[in-house]
Formats: structure tokens, sequence, C-alpha cells
């Protein structure tokens, strides 16, 4: 693997569930790029980069909302769930316990911190979608430590670990394509469905 992107990974947030629906239709997924994108603590807002890949990113562009969940270090059974299948081949959902937020948005009831949002802003970023969150409601969990990008590479059991990295190598082949070309003029345009 390249030294530099290996570098670059050093560079990650905690691992992160997030949620969402559109249309009746729910889906989530395992993201390394969630962060605090607000510097006032009577606003809060969230940021996250999504892969325009996956039928999450496709469901928060339709109805503008998300859940972002930080993970406990031993919360495998979510990454298991979300981290490394696709929605389009059924329910993600189908053993994790959830509710439904104030906006709609399917929340796991097990993490350690649930933030219900709404988006705010997009910008393009080539193979990924920014998306920028206002925070509506938040709630903690149980508490234990936090799944770090770290914690995460060094203890995936083996049998995720064979999936997510095939998962991995494939994902980057097929955004190497579309991951030079940032569309400078596409503007989300606002929710298109409700949850």
């Amino acid at each position: 693997m390249d030294p530099l992107y290996l570098t670059l990974r050093t560079l990650t947030s905690p691992i992160a569930a997030i949620t969402t629906s559109s249309g009746g239709r729910r889906n989530g997924l395992v993201v390394n790029s969630a962060q605090r994108a607000s510097l006032v603590p009577t606003f809060m807002r969230v940021s996250m980069y999504i892969s325009k890949t996956n039928l999450t990113h496709d469901l928060i562009w339709d109805s503008g909302v998300f859940g972002m969940h930080l993970l406990r270090a031993d919360q495998w059974d979510v990454v298991r769930a979300l981290g490394v299948r696709s929605g389009r081949d059924g329910d993600k959902f189908a053993s994790l316990a959830l509710r439904t937020g104030q906006t709609g948005c399917p929340l796991l009831q097990d993490c350690l911190v649930a933030l219900e949002c709404r988006v705010a802003n997009t910008m393009d970023a080539g193979a990924a979608t920014f998306f920028l969150g206002d925070v509506v409601a938040a709630e903690s969990g149980t508490e234990g430590d936090v799944m770090t990008s770290d914690r995460f590479r060094k203890g995936l059991p083996d049998d995720l670990r064979v999936q997510y990295e095939a998962n991995l190598v494939r994902a980057q082949e097929e955004l190497a394509r579309i991951a030079q070309t940032v569309d400078r003029a596409r503007n989300w345009p606002g929710p298109t469905t409700r949850p």
C-alpha cells in the first residue's frame, strides 16, 4: 500500500454508524469521516463524507436527514450489520434495535451517542459528498471506550477483516474513476422525499 495513503489514514475520526431513510426505505453504513463541524457549543453541527456509490448516500441526499452514532470499541455487531454488505442486498437493520427519531430517521438504540441531523449543506468531493448537518437532537447511550479507526483496524475480527478488505479494494477501484472530478456546480436541492 502507498506510504502516503498509510500516513493519511492516521487523520481519521472515530468510527461512526450513519443511518437514514427516504420514502420508506432505510439504510445505514459505517464511516471514519464523521467529525464536529461547529465551534459554537450552542449551535451543534457535524460533517462527514459519504461515498456516492452507497445507497445511504442517495437516501441522505433525497431525505436530508441522517443519524450519526458514535460506537463503543466492542460494537462489532453494528460493524457486522452495517459495514460489510450493501443495503441493496437486503435489510441491514434486521439484527439491530432501532427507534424512530423526530425527523423520521432510524436511530440505533445501543451506542455511545446518537445525533439526529438535518442536512444544512453539501459539497461535491469527487468520489464522495461532504454533508454538513445541523444536530436537531442528541442522546447519550451506554458508556465505554470510543471505537477509533486504530481500534477498528487492530480489533477487526478475522471473518470481518476478509470481507472488509475485499470491499475496500473493490470500492477504491470503483471510486478511482470518479475521484478526480469535482462538480463545483452540484448543489443540494433540499429534500425531495420524506423519511
